[in-house]
């Protein structure tokens, strides 16, 4: 796919570039701070690993969701802007994870200019842990 997306260039199955995020302990408290989210399975180990039984801090599922359309919309830059975004948490994550997005071009309205993307967010093991979709608007 191009560097410079172009709603004019744009073909169907073509692929985002992928990007890889790797959240810290600070990135995920701002992030639930943020939300007003204090449930403690984000910020608090013990409580996380010995009561609730996850291996480690738990990603929040809308930080998933987010780098989705962030990795669209920091890939068409100016030339348009996000429109709709749908996700679904699968799986959790957690920190000291690398997590990967990427996707393809499933259609295309050169009239609208729009294009839709399936996005995807997987783990180091492979595993879509969210899946999505977003629409773009080309300017």
């Amino acid at each position: 796919m191009s560097l410079q997306p172009n709603i004019d260039t744009l073909k169907i199955g073509d692929a985002l570039p992928e990007t890889h995020y790797t959240p810290d302990n600070i990135q995920l408290f701002f992030y639930n701070a943020i939300l007003w989210n204090a449930h403690r399975i984000h910020f608090d180990l013990p409580y996380a690993t010995d009561v609730e039984g996850y291996k480690g801090l738990v990603i929040a599922g809308p930080m998933l969701g987010d780098w989705l359309a962030q990795a669209v919309d920091n890939w068409i830059g100016d030339r348009g802007m996000v429109q709709r975004v749908e996700y679904s948490n699968r799986m959790a994550s957690f920190i000291g994870e690398t997590l990967t997005t990427g996707g393809t071009v499933t259609a295309i309205n050169p009239q609208a200019r729009t294009a839709d993307f399936e996005l995807f967010m997987k783990n180091e093991a492979g595993d879509v842990i969210t899946p999505g979709k977003v629409t773009v608007r080309f300017d």
